[in-house]
Protein backbone atom coordinates (compact mmCIF):
# COMPACT_ATOMS: atom_id res chain seq x y z
CA UNK A 1 0.00 0.00 0.00
CA UNK A 2 1.40 3.09 -0.77
CA UNK A 3 2.78 5.80 1.81
CA UNK A 4 0.06 8.62 0.80
CA UNK A 5 -2.85 6.26 0.83
CA UNK A 6 -1.75 5.04 4.80
CA UNK A 7 -1.35 9.10 5.92
CA UNK A 8 -4.47 9.52 4.27
CA UNK A 9 -6.48 6.84 6.23
CA UNK A 10 -4.76 7.88 9.52
CA UNK A 11 -5.68 11.26 8.94
CA UNK A 12 -9.13 10.60 8.57
CA UNK A 13 -9.14 8.34 11.46
CA UNK A 14 -7.72 11.40 13.25
CA UNK A 15 -10.07 13.64 12.23
CA UNK A 16 -12.83 10.75 13.07
CA UNK A 17 -11.87 10.17 16.46
CA UNK A 18 -11.39 14.23 17.12
CA UNK A 19 -15.27 14.92 15.79
CA UNK A 20 -16.23 11.72 18.30
CA UNK A 21 -14.62 13.53 20.61
CA UNK A 22 -15.99 16.71 20.34
CA UNK A 23 -19.35 15.56 19.96
CA UNK A 24 -19.61 13.63 23.43
CA UNK A 25 -19.74 16.21 26.06
CA UNK A 26 -19.77 15.39 30.20
CA UNK A 27 -21.50 17.98 32.09
CA UNK A 28 -21.36 17.71 36.42
CA UNK A 29 -24.50 17.17 38.23
CA UNK A 30 -24.00 20.99 38.89
CA UNK A 31 -23.74 21.97 35.28
CA UNK A 32 -26.18 22.45 32.40
CA UNK A 33 -25.41 22.65 28.59
CA UNK A 34 -27.52 25.25 26.80
CA UNK A 35 -27.55 24.44 22.79
CA UNK A 36 -27.19 26.74 19.72
CA UNK A 37 -27.87 25.06 16.54
CA UNK A 38 -27.44 27.21 13.46
CA UNK A 39 -27.83 30.20 16.39
CA UNK A 40 -31.17 29.01 17.00
CA UNK A 41 -31.97 27.84 20.63
CA UNK A 42 -32.12 24.08 20.75
CA UNK A 43 -32.32 23.02 24.70
CA UNK A 44 -30.91 22.50 27.93
CA UNK A 45 -28.60 19.27 28.41
CA UNK A 46 -27.37 17.90 31.08
CA UNK A 47 -26.22 16.71 33.43
CA UNK A 48 -24.23 13.48 32.22
CA UNK A 49 -23.15 12.26 29.03
CA UNK A 50 -24.48 13.44 25.52
CA UNK A 51 -24.10 13.66 21.96
CA UNK A 52 -23.92 17.06 20.36
CA UNK A 53 -23.82 17.94 16.21
CA UNK A 54 -19.73 18.51 15.62
CA UNK A 55 -19.65 22.66 13.36
CA UNK A 56 -23.56 22.64 13.67
CA UNK A 57 -24.35 22.60 17.73
CA UNK A 58 -22.46 25.17 19.73
CA UNK A 59 -22.93 24.39 23.98
CA UNK A 60 -22.57 27.30 26.65
CA UNK A 61 -22.02 25.33 29.98
CA UNK A 62 -23.81 27.19 32.88
CA UNK A 63 -23.00 26.56 36.40
CA UNK A 64 -26.23 26.09 38.61
CA UNK A 65 -24.57 26.21 42.10
CA UNK A 66 -25.40 29.31 44.70
CA UNK A 67 -22.81 32.20 43.92
CA UNK A 68 -21.97 34.18 46.65
CA UNK A 69 -20.64 37.75 45.81
CA UNK A 70 -19.75 40.84 47.41
CA UNK A 71 -21.08 44.16 46.74
CA UNK A 72 -18.63 46.71 46.71
CA UNK A 73 -19.38 49.14 49.41
CA UNK A 74 -21.66 52.23 48.26
CA UNK A 75 -21.38 56.07 49.30
CA UNK A 76 -24.98 56.66 50.73
CA UNK A 77 -27.14 59.71 52.58
CA UNK A 78 -29.56 58.13 54.22
CA UNK A 79 -32.71 59.42 54.77
CA UNK A 80 -31.93 62.14 57.36
CA UNK A 81 -28.82 63.42 55.60
CA UNK A 82 -26.08 60.95 57.50
CA UNK A 83 -23.86 60.17 55.06
CA UNK A 84 -22.48 56.12 55.60
CA UNK A 85 -21.07 53.67 53.58
CA UNK A 86 -22.19 50.49 53.20
CA UNK A 87 -20.92 46.90 51.51
CA UNK A 88 -23.30 43.89 51.55
CA UNK A 89 -23.38 40.56 50.36
CA UNK A 90 -26.04 38.58 48.28
CA UNK A 91 -26.56 34.94 47.21
CA UNK A 92 -27.90 34.00 44.20
CA UNK A 93 -28.13 31.08 41.87
CA UNK A 94 -29.50 30.43 38.05
CA UNK A 95 -32.93 28.56 37.82
CA UNK A 96 -33.10 28.47 34.46
CA UNK A 97 -29.99 27.83 31.94
CA UNK A 98 -31.39 28.83 28.59
CA UNK A 99 -32.67 32.59 30.17
CA UNK A 100 -29.26 33.09 31.96
CA UNK A 101 -27.75 32.99 28.35
CA UNK A 102 -30.27 34.02 25.98
CA UNK A 103 -31.90 36.88 28.16
CA UNK A 104 -28.13 38.58 29.43
CA UNK A 105 -25.08 38.92 28.23
CA UNK A 106 -23.24 38.16 31.41
CA UNK A 107 -26.08 37.24 34.21
CA UNK A 108 -23.76 37.88 37.14
CA UNK A 109 -22.30 41.52 36.56
CA UNK A 110 -25.50 42.08 35.41
CA UNK A 111 -26.26 40.73 39.34
CA UNK A 112 -23.59 42.56 40.71
CA UNK A 113 -24.90 45.88 39.21
CA UNK A 114 -28.25 45.61 40.19
CA UNK A 115 -27.79 44.61 43.92
CA UNK A 116 -25.28 47.80 43.80
CA UNK A 117 -27.99 50.50 42.59
CA UNK A 118 -30.85 48.90 44.65
CA UNK A 119 -28.90 49.11 47.95
CA UNK A 120 -28.29 52.89 46.94
CA UNK A 121 -31.96 53.18 45.95
CA UNK A 122 -33.21 51.44 49.60
CA UNK A 123 -30.95 52.62 51.43
CA UNK A 124 -31.16 56.16 50.66
CA UNK A 125 -34.67 55.95 51.64
CA UNK A 126 -33.87 54.64 54.83
CA UNK A 127 -32.92 56.98 58.27
CA UNK A 128 -29.85 55.78 60.36
CA UNK A 129 -31.83 54.36 63.05
CA UNK A 130 -33.78 51.82 60.78
CA UNK A 131 -30.36 51.07 59.06
CA UNK A 132 -28.02 50.14 62.23
CA UNK A 133 -31.68 48.91 64.42
CA UNK A 134 -34.19 47.18 61.83
CA UNK A 135 -31.69 45.22 59.22
CA UNK A 136 -33.65 42.05 58.69
CA UNK A 137 -36.95 44.21 57.41
CA UNK A 138 -33.75 46.09 55.04
CA UNK A 139 -32.29 43.01 53.83
CA UNK A 140 -35.78 41.30 53.15
CA UNK A 141 -36.66 44.47 51.24
CA UNK A 142 -33.28 44.19 49.28
CA UNK A 143 -33.97 40.89 48.45
CA UNK A 144 -37.67 41.16 47.54
CA UNK A 145 -36.45 44.46 44.80
CA UNK A 146 -33.18 42.33 43.00
CA UNK A 147 -35.35 38.97 42.95
CA UNK A 148 -37.76 40.84 41.02
CA UNK A 149 -35.33 42.42 38.60
CA UNK A 150 -33.41 39.33 38.35
CA UNK A 151 -36.29 36.51 37.40
CA UNK A 152 -36.40 37.44 33.81
CA UNK A 153 -33.18 36.33 33.61
CA UNK A 154 -34.09 32.87 35.24
CA UNK A 155 -31.47 33.91 38.20
CA UNK A 156 -33.02 33.82 41.82
CA UNK A 157 -31.70 35.62 45.06
CA UNK A 158 -32.18 34.11 47.85
CA UNK A 159 -30.34 36.14 50.62
CA UNK A 160 -29.15 39.38 50.80
CA UNK A 161 -27.20 40.88 53.90
CA UNK A 162 -25.86 44.04 54.50
CA UNK A 163 -22.88 43.24 56.58
CA UNK A 164 -20.58 46.74 57.66
CA UNK A 165 -22.19 50.29 57.96
CA UNK A 166 -19.68 52.27 58.47
CA UNK A 167 -19.96 56.01 60.24
CA UNK A 168 -18.29 58.93 59.99
CA UNK A 169 -16.07 59.88 63.01
CA UNK A 170 -18.26 62.51 64.47
CA UNK A 171 -21.10 60.52 64.31
CA UNK A 172 -19.86 57.35 66.23
CA UNK A 173 -18.45 59.81 68.92
CA UNK A 174 -22.25 61.36 69.22
CA UNK A 175 -23.04 57.56 69.69
CA UNK A 176 -20.38 57.03 72.42
CA UNK A 177 -21.49 59.95 73.89
CA UNK A 178 -25.00 59.13 73.89
CA UNK A 179 -24.27 55.64 75.20
CA UNK A 180 -22.44 56.97 77.74
CA UNK A 181 -25.26 59.34 79.24
CA UNK A 182 -27.63 56.54 78.90
CA UNK A 183 -25.17 54.27 81.49
CA UNK A 184 -25.03 57.43 83.79
CA UNK A 185 -29.01 57.58 83.85
CA UNK A 186 -29.37 53.90 84.82
CA UNK A 187 -26.93 54.06 87.10
CA UNK A 188 -28.25 57.36 88.82
CA UNK A 189 -31.91 55.39 88.63
CA UNK A 190 -30.56 52.10 90.17
CA UNK A 191 -28.70 54.34 92.76
CA UNK A 192 -31.78 56.41 93.54
CA UNK A 193 -33.74 53.22 93.64
CA UNK A 194 -31.43 51.74 95.94
CA UNK A 195 -32.05 54.68 98.33
CA UNK A 196 -35.56 54.81 98.29
CA UNK A 197 -35.88 51.19 99.11
CA UNK A 198 -33.18 51.22 101.98
CA UNK A 199 -35.80 54.47 103.31
CA UNK A 200 -38.29 52.25 103.21
CA UNK A 201 -36.54 49.63 105.21
CA UNK A 202 -35.28 52.21 107.64
CA UNK A 203 -38.93 53.68 108.18
CA UNK A 204 -40.24 50.63 108.89
CA UNK A 205 -37.77 49.96 111.21
CA UNK A 206 -38.29 52.59 112.89
CA UNK A 207 -41.96 52.24 113.46
CA UNK A 208 -41.24 48.75 114.79
CA UNK A 209 -38.61 50.25 117.42
CA UNK A 210 -41.02 53.05 118.44
CA UNK A 211 -43.61 50.39 119.64
CA UNK A 212 -41.23 48.49 121.15
CA UNK A 213 -38.39 51.04 123.02
CA UNK A 214 -36.72 47.75 124.78
CA UNK A 215 -35.66 47.24 121.51
CA UNK A 216 -33.71 50.15 121.31
CA UNK A 217 -31.85 49.26 124.26
CA UNK A 218 -31.19 45.44 122.91
CA UNK A 219 -29.90 46.89 119.41
CA UNK A 220 -27.31 49.61 121.63
CA UNK A 221 -25.79 46.71 123.73
CA UNK A 222 -25.81 44.66 120.25
CA UNK A 223 -23.84 47.87 118.77
CA UNK A 224 -21.47 47.98 122.02
CA UNK A 225 -20.75 44.57 121.48
CA UNK A 226 -20.02 44.96 117.78
CA UNK A 227 -17.48 47.63 118.68
CA UNK A 228 -16.16 45.54 121.27
CA UNK A 229 -15.07 43.23 118.60
CA UNK A 230 -12.52 45.54 116.65
CA UNK A 231 -9.87 45.37 120.09
CA UNK A 232 -10.11 49.38 120.02
CA UNK A 233 -8.58 50.69 122.93
CA UNK A 234 -10.71 53.26 124.05
CA UNK A 235 -14.26 53.67 123.43
CA UNK A 236 -16.93 56.90 123.54
CA UNK A 237 -20.82 56.07 123.09
CA UNK A 238 -23.14 57.80 124.38
CA UNK A 239 -26.00 56.12 127.15
CA UNK A 240 -29.24 56.42 126.87
CA UNK A 241 -31.29 58.62 129.42
CA UNK A 242 -33.56 55.80 130.03
CA UNK A 243 -30.85 53.87 131.34
CA UNK A 244 -29.56 56.69 133.94
CA UNK A 245 -33.31 57.90 134.37
CA UNK A 246 -33.90 55.63 137.36
CA UNK A 247 -31.11 56.71 139.23
CA UNK A 248 -30.79 60.27 138.45
CA UNK A 249 -34.53 60.45 140.79
CA UNK A 250 -33.18 58.76 143.10
CA UNK A 251 -30.04 60.58 144.04
CA UNK A 252 -32.49 63.57 143.52
CA UNK A 253 -34.85 62.32 145.84
CA UNK A 254 -32.11 61.64 148.56
CA UNK A 255 -30.28 64.95 148.05
CA UNK A 256 -33.68 66.66 149.13
CA UNK A 257 -34.38 64.54 152.10
CA UNK A 258 -30.54 65.41 153.97
CA UNK A 259 -31.31 69.31 152.85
Amino acid sequence: MPVGVVIAVLFGIFIVLMLLISAVKILREYERGVIFRFGRLKGVKGPGIFIIIPFVDKMIKVDLRTVTMDVPPQDIITHDNVPVKVNAVIYFRVLDPAKSVVKIERYIVATSQIAQTTLRSILGQADLDDLLARRDKINQELQKIIDEQTDPWGVKVSTVEVKDVELPQSIQRAFARQAEAERERRAKIINAEGEFQASERLSEAAKVLSRYPVSVQLRFLQTLKEIATEQNSTIVFPIPIDLVETFIDKLGKRNSENK
